[in-house]
């Protein structure tokens, strides 16, 4: 990896497997939006960014070298080498254009409260309605700050009623969050030390919220607590692995199976694939 601090900008040169659009764009997260002139804009673990990619490289903007070590390398887990994983996935005929489609998906390493929330938030939606409903979230619970406002703390919702939520209209989805807020706020499942877990074990947690099931708690470990073998699957994905694969996952697959369903999507996507 090879960066560049520059006027208060850091430039990451020549990022192998890192494209904004295809890792902003894949549903994993949804506080990112890019503007006409190809700026991409969002607040994540507290801290507002502004980038934009030009020519491979990517132009973090307004950035100290401290905040893109300490933060920003770990978000968008540029240590990683996504490239070597595609090579693993690549005797699978279908895994090797499936990644040629999709290649700039990083997985981000998100904030596992935010995560859990957001795709509690996701259940049986659309994505402008998601982000509708988070953006009302934010702005009426969280705090302000550079570039909009930060996403409120477990602790800030538990305190809260379904009235108050009411706000948010997100219909039957808050009492889950409330619960989920609750739970997290009083250790009831400690998010950061599913981390250390297996993710069996983990997931299981996870599931002891009310309203989150497999989909959600897997999407909560993938791109909430970094287990890569996470696969989220909802009726889409399913019908893809059928289509492509007779059902059979392949075994190549197993420890990225997080990063290849995005692949899979996103081929699914491109292509235009019947399922």
């Amino acid at each position: 990896m090879e960066y560049i601090a520059y006027k208060n900008n850091i430039i990451l040169k020549n990022m192998p497997c890192f494209d904004l659009e295809q890792t902003f764009n894949c549903g994993q997260a949804f506080r990112w939006e890019c503007d006409e002139n190809g700026v991409w804009r969002g607040i994540a673990r507290g801290k507002y960014l502004e980038l934009t990619q030009k020519n491979g490289d990517i132009l973090f903007f307004n950035t100290s070298l401290q905040d893109f070590k300490n933060i920003w390398i770990d978000y968008f887990d540029l240590n990683r080498d996504y490239k070597r994983i595609i090579e693993d996935i690549s005797d699978n005929e279908i895994l090797k254009n499936a990644s040629s489609y999709g290649s700039g998906i990083r997985i981000l390493r998100q904030e596992p409260w935010e995560t859990l929330c957001s795709f509690i938030i996701s259940q049986n939606n659309n994505i402008p309605r998601i982000k509708g409903i988070i953006k009302r979230l934010c702005e009426n619970f969280g705090d302000k700050t550079e570039g909009g406002y930060t996403f409120p703390s477990a602790e800030k919702i538990s305190k809260l009623t379904i009235d108050d939520l009411n706000i948010l209209k997100s219909g039957f989805r808050a009492k889950y969050i409330l619960d989920a807020a609750q739970k997290v706020y009083k250790k009831e499942i400690e998010l950061d030390a599913l981390k250390d877990t297996d993710i069996d074990s983990a997931r299981e947690k996870l599931m002891l919220i009310k309203g989150v099931g497999p989909k959600v708690a897997d999407c909560t470990l993938l791109f909430g607590l970094g287990f890569l073998n996470a696969f989220p699957k909802d009726v889409w994905i399913k019908r893809a692995i059928t289509v492509l694969f007779d059902g059979e996952f392949p075994e190549s697959a197993y420890d990225y199976a997080g990063v290849v369903q995005q692949y899979i999507f996103y081929y699914a996507r491109e292509t235009k694939l019947e399922i």
